[in-house]
């Protein structure tokens, strides 16, 4: 086993909009409860492009910063109290970049054990990365909070994005009847993850007429909050139906739920990271996820851009200006 060294490499932000700064760092000592983590790849979700441009205060990322949630990775080191996991293991988490954590845009993280789980087999390590905000978000809005059974149908709301696609194939392997609004390029995707799609650009009136003989979806998941989220108000099955949005920071009229009989809830993943408490779920959800994955329920979808560490600023802006099909992923390894 190579030894670890002392620096590593590094992109840092310095302030809201700045660039990506290489810089070498200290590799990081792990402490009780953690592993060092050697990074193959970092995920790049929007949350990582809005705390860049200093609009994400509820991450509670200062920068200076080393960015980067999402990471699959290498076991480098092992600290005190840690059982279960060995240097060597790969394995994949959501695991930094918010709260004042070092996110995993570097060659190497500590991570706190309890969000870590054993990569899916199935994936290289670029795949992996791409999962798991975007895993654990949906888990939490359809499993958690949404409770969906077999033989329910399922709205999700943005069925093409990151969180989105990985809704619809949850709910697939979860045995719902799957619906899905995304724009007209993205029907066969939708199509192939087994569900229906329906064009985000119409009125939904008519899928609720045309699906659920007008009696409304029993849960409609939603990842695109504003209007969106109000239309899904609307959407919901009269008596019983469920709304969850993983976007539900507007100011809503609850009015449309009310008169159906309908309930809502809402998502907010970061909260294990900004706490402290709860760690272990996530954990639990990313195994969960990649026996779903070991099994060919769920795959990730990657956008067709390849970046590493020295150009992670145009992945930064390809996500920003909403141009990915898929999610993107910088290479960290060599």
């Amino acid at each position: 086993m190579q030894a670890t060294p002392t620096l590593m490499r590094a992109l840092r932000v310095d302030e809201a909009n700045g660039a990506f700064n290489p810089v070498d760092l200290p590799v990081p000592t792990p402490g009780p409860g953690e592993v060092l983590v050697r990074v193959h790849a970092s995920g790049v979700n929007p949350l990582d492009t809005k705390i860049r441009a200093g609009q994400a205060g509820h991450a509670r990322q200062p920068l200076p910063a080393v960015l980067g949630i999402d990471m699959a990775g290498v076991i480098a080191a092992v600290g005190t109290g840690v059982t279960g996991w060995q240097v060597g293991d790969a394995v994949y988490a959501m695991a930094g970049g918010i709260g004042g954590l070092q996110g995993s845009l570097a060659d190497y993280m500590a991570v706190d054990a309890r969000l870590l789980a054993a990569k899916p087999a199935r994936l290289p390590m670029r795949e992996a990365a791409a999962l798991p905000l975007a895993a654990i978000t949906a888990w939490e809005g359809l499993v958690d909070r949404a409770a969906v059974r077999p033989g329910q149908t399922v709205l999700v709301q943005g069925g093409a994005g990151g969180v989105g696609h990985i809704a619809v194939q949850l709910a697939q392997a979860l045995g719902a009847r799957v619906f899905a609004t995304a724009g007209v390029a993205d029907f066969d995707a939708i199509r192939a993850w087994g569900a229906t799609p329906i064009d985000r650009h119409q009125p939904l009136d008519a899928a609720v007429a045309a699906h659920t003989a007008g009696q409304g979806f029993d849960v409609v998941f939603d990842a695109v909050g504003g209007a969106v989220l109000d239309a899904s108000f609307t959407a919901a099955r009269r008596h019983g139906g469920h709304v969850v949005s993983i976007l539900g920071w507007g100011t809503h009229s609850l009015a449309p739920l009310s008169f159906r009989a309908a309930t809502y809830s809402g998502v907010f993943t970061l909260l294990p990271l900004l706490t402290g408490e709860g760690r272990e779920r996530h954990g639990h959800i990313l195994r969960e996820t990649a026996a779903l994955v070991n099994a060919g329920a769920i795959t990730p979808r990657l956008d067709a851009g390849r970046f590493t560490l020295a150009t992670a600023g145009d992945a930064h802006a390809r996500v920003a200006a909403g141009a990915a099909r898929g999610k993107v992923v910088v290479d960290v390894a060599a």
